[in-house]
């Protein structure tokens, strides 16, 4: 048996592809399905918010960041609202602890005076949908921005992203998505 060794440039080649394959898609991508357990036993499919501009976040209970930045999604929900923005919170446990995360959201979101859904999911789920591997850096919170039509614009990906997080910067986007409208507000009317 004869063996054959690799030459460095071969495999170091190979290893760079692997890894390219394991990152997650880019934006604009139609956004995948994603199942919300909603306090007292409910559940919502984020496809329910499809003709709205989204906004999800991701987010760790013990993170004064994320409640920070759930506060802005508050303000943005406050004043945007009702042209058709939906912020939604997804709060899941960090990576190697247990918590009751989705037994506490009912209080989270009176003590903060969230006006939005505030759902739970389970982590590898939210890593499924963040396309996400068990190698990759998980920046908190996440941010997915999806339009009217269903499709992600823009997501915060292996680090945080000051304009995604900041209440001027998502502003601006997200009063950007809502004037594209939706594909039926485009297309030929009816008389």
């Amino acid at each position: 048996m004869s063996r054959h060794r690799v030459p460095p440039t071969v495999l170091a080649v190979a290893l760079a592809a692997s890894s390219l394959l394991a990152l997650p898609a880019t934006a604009p991508r139609e956004s995948p399905e994603f199942t919300i357990s909603l306090p007292a036993g409910k559940t919502s499919l984020l496809s329910s918010y499809k003709g709205k501009v989204v906004v999800v976040e991701f987010f760790f209970l013990a993170s004064e960041h994320c409640m920070h930045v759930a506060q802005v999604l508050n303000n943005l929900n406050h004043d945007l609202g009702p042209r058709g923005f939906q912020p939604i919170g997804i709060v899941f446990d960090p990576p190697g602890v247990r918590t009751s995360g989705e037994k506490v959201i009912p209080s989270l979101v009176d003590y903060f005076k969230l006006t939005y859904p505030v759902g739970y999911a389970r982590k590898l789920d939210v890593d499924t949908y963040l396309s996400r591997t068990w190698n990759q850096v998980l920046a908190i919170p996440q941010m997915v921005v999806i339009d009217r039509a269903g499709r992600i614009r823009a997501t915060t990906g292996d680090r945080t992203d000051p304009k995604l997080e900041d209440e001027n910067s998502l502003r601006a986007l997200i009063d950007e998505l809502l004037k594209e409208g939706t594909p039926l507000d485009r297309g030929p009317r009816n008389k």
